[in-house]
Protein backbone atom coordinates (compact mmCIF):
# COMPACT_ATOMS: atom_id res chain seq x y z
CA UNK A 1 0.00 0.00 0.00
CA UNK A 2 1.41 3.13 -1.26
CA UNK A 3 1.02 6.59 0.99
CA UNK A 4 -0.87 9.05 -0.46
CA UNK A 5 1.03 12.00 -1.79
CA UNK A 6 -1.44 14.69 0.03
CA UNK A 7 -1.18 12.58 3.16
CA UNK A 8 3.16 13.42 2.83
CA UNK A 9 2.86 16.60 1.72
CA UNK A 10 1.10 17.82 4.64
CA UNK A 11 2.96 15.90 6.89
CA UNK A 12 6.21 17.29 5.71
CA UNK A 13 4.72 20.46 5.99
CA UNK A 14 4.04 19.53 9.52
CA UNK A 15 7.19 18.38 10.31
CA UNK A 16 8.99 21.65 9.82
CA UNK A 17 7.39 22.37 13.46
CA UNK A 18 10.15 20.69 15.89
CA UNK A 19 7.30 20.28 18.46
CA UNK A 20 5.92 17.39 16.41
CA UNK A 21 9.53 15.35 16.58
CA UNK A 22 9.42 16.16 20.40
CA UNK A 23 5.55 14.80 20.74
CA UNK A 24 6.26 11.69 18.93
CA UNK A 25 10.17 11.01 21.10
CA UNK A 26 7.89 11.73 24.51
CA UNK A 27 5.07 9.71 22.94
CA UNK A 28 7.45 6.83 22.27
CA UNK A 29 9.45 7.48 25.73
CA UNK A 30 6.23 6.74 27.18
CA UNK A 31 5.58 3.51 25.89
CA UNK A 32 8.97 2.38 26.57
CA UNK A 33 8.10 2.86 30.62
CA UNK A 34 4.96 1.15 30.24
CA UNK A 35 5.66 -1.89 27.96
CA UNK A 36 8.65 -2.23 30.83
CA UNK A 37 6.22 -1.85 33.45
CA UNK A 38 4.14 -4.41 32.35
CA UNK A 39 6.66 -6.59 31.16
CA UNK A 40 7.74 -6.44 35.38
CA UNK A 41 4.03 -7.04 36.37
CA UNK A 42 4.23 -10.28 34.40
CA UNK A 43 7.70 -11.58 35.59
CA UNK A 44 6.32 -11.09 39.14
CA UNK A 45 2.70 -12.91 38.63
CA UNK A 46 5.59 -15.76 37.22
CA UNK A 47 8.03 -15.47 39.72
CA UNK A 48 4.84 -16.15 42.56
CA UNK A 49 3.25 -18.95 40.56
CA UNK A 50 6.85 -20.97 40.72
CA UNK A 51 6.85 -19.87 44.53
CA UNK A 52 3.52 -21.35 45.24
CA UNK A 53 4.70 -24.86 43.15
CA UNK A 54 7.84 -24.55 45.41
CA UNK A 55 5.36 -24.23 48.98
CA UNK A 56 3.64 -26.92 47.26
CA UNK A 57 5.99 -29.49 46.81
CA UNK A 58 7.45 -28.32 50.25
CA UNK A 59 4.31 -29.75 52.38
CA UNK A 60 4.05 -32.96 53.71
CA UNK A 61 1.11 -34.85 51.27
CA UNK A 62 1.27 -37.92 49.88
CA UNK A 63 3.21 -37.84 46.23
CA UNK A 64 -0.02 -38.76 44.65
CA UNK A 65 -1.90 -35.89 46.41
CA UNK A 66 1.03 -33.58 45.81
CA UNK A 67 0.86 -34.44 42.17
CA UNK A 68 -3.25 -33.94 41.67
CA UNK A 69 -2.71 -30.75 43.60
CA UNK A 70 -0.25 -29.33 41.08
CA UNK A 71 -1.97 -30.14 38.00
CA UNK A 72 -5.44 -27.98 39.51
CA UNK A 73 -2.54 -25.52 40.81
CA UNK A 74 -0.99 -25.25 36.86
CA UNK A 75 -4.37 -25.30 35.54
CA UNK A 76 -5.05 -22.40 37.62
CA UNK A 77 -1.84 -20.46 36.82
CA UNK A 78 -2.34 -21.05 33.67
CA UNK A 79 -5.59 -19.39 33.08
CA UNK A 80 -4.90 -17.01 35.30
CA UNK A 81 -1.81 -16.03 33.14
CA UNK A 82 -3.78 -15.62 30.19
CA UNK A 83 -6.39 -12.95 31.49
CA UNK A 84 -3.57 -11.32 32.71
CA UNK A 85 -1.66 -11.55 28.98
CA UNK A 86 -5.12 -10.14 27.86
CA UNK A 87 -5.29 -7.44 30.66
CA UNK A 88 -2.37 -6.46 29.02
CA UNK A 89 -2.90 -6.77 25.68
CA UNK A 90 -6.08 -4.08 26.62
CA UNK A 91 -3.73 -2.16 28.65
CA UNK A 92 -1.56 -1.51 25.18
CA UNK A 93 -4.65 -1.10 22.93
CA UNK A 94 -5.28 1.81 25.39
CA UNK A 95 -1.80 3.07 24.97
CA UNK A 96 -2.07 3.02 21.23
CA UNK A 97 -5.86 4.96 21.40
CA UNK A 98 -3.86 7.75 23.73
CA UNK A 99 -1.26 8.49 21.08
CA UNK A 100 -3.41 8.33 17.99
CA UNK A 101 -5.39 11.03 20.30
CA UNK A 102 -2.48 13.21 21.03
CA UNK A 103 -0.90 12.66 17.49
CA UNK A 104 -4.36 13.83 15.87
CA UNK A 105 -4.73 16.73 18.40
CA UNK A 106 -1.19 17.62 17.62
CA UNK A 107 -2.24 17.87 14.10
CA UNK A 108 -0.36 15.42 13.02
CA UNK A 109 -1.92 14.13 8.93
CA UNK A 110 -2.38 10.33 9.28
CA UNK A 111 -3.61 10.21 12.78
CA UNK A 112 -6.66 9.44 14.10
CA UNK A 113 -8.27 6.58 15.98
CA UNK A 114 -8.92 3.48 14.91
CA UNK A 115 -8.11 -0.18 15.45
CA UNK A 116 -8.27 -0.94 12.03
CA UNK A 117 -4.94 -3.28 11.74
CA UNK A 118 -4.11 -1.73 8.65
CA UNK A 119 -4.99 2.00 9.27
CA UNK A 120 -2.83 1.31 12.23
CA UNK A 121 0.38 -0.51 10.52
CA UNK A 122 0.22 2.68 8.08
CA UNK A 123 -0.05 4.97 11.29
CA UNK A 124 3.34 2.97 12.63
CA UNK A 125 5.28 3.48 9.30
CA UNK A 126 4.77 7.10 9.55
CA UNK A 127 5.90 7.09 12.97
CA UNK A 128 8.79 5.78 11.95
CA UNK A 129 9.53 7.91 9.01
CA UNK A 130 9.02 10.73 11.41
CA UNK A 131 11.57 8.71 13.89
CA UNK A 132 14.33 8.40 11.20
CA UNK A 133 13.84 12.25 10.22
CA UNK A 134 14.67 13.18 13.43
CA UNK A 135 17.55 11.57 13.77
CA UNK A 136 18.58 13.03 10.63
CA UNK A 137 21.14 16.46 10.63
CA UNK A 138 18.51 19.04 8.65
CA UNK A 139 20.19 21.87 6.70
CA UNK A 140 18.98 25.03 8.67
CA UNK A 141 17.03 27.29 5.81
CA UNK A 142 18.71 30.98 5.39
Amino acid sequence: MRVPYELLSSLANCLLNETIFEIVKGLMEIQHVTEQHLYQQRLQLINKHKLDEQKLLGNDSSPLVKINEIEKMKDAQATELKQFDMSLVLQLDEKVTDQQQTLEQAGVPGFYVTSNTLEVKVQMHLLDFILRLSKMNMPLSP
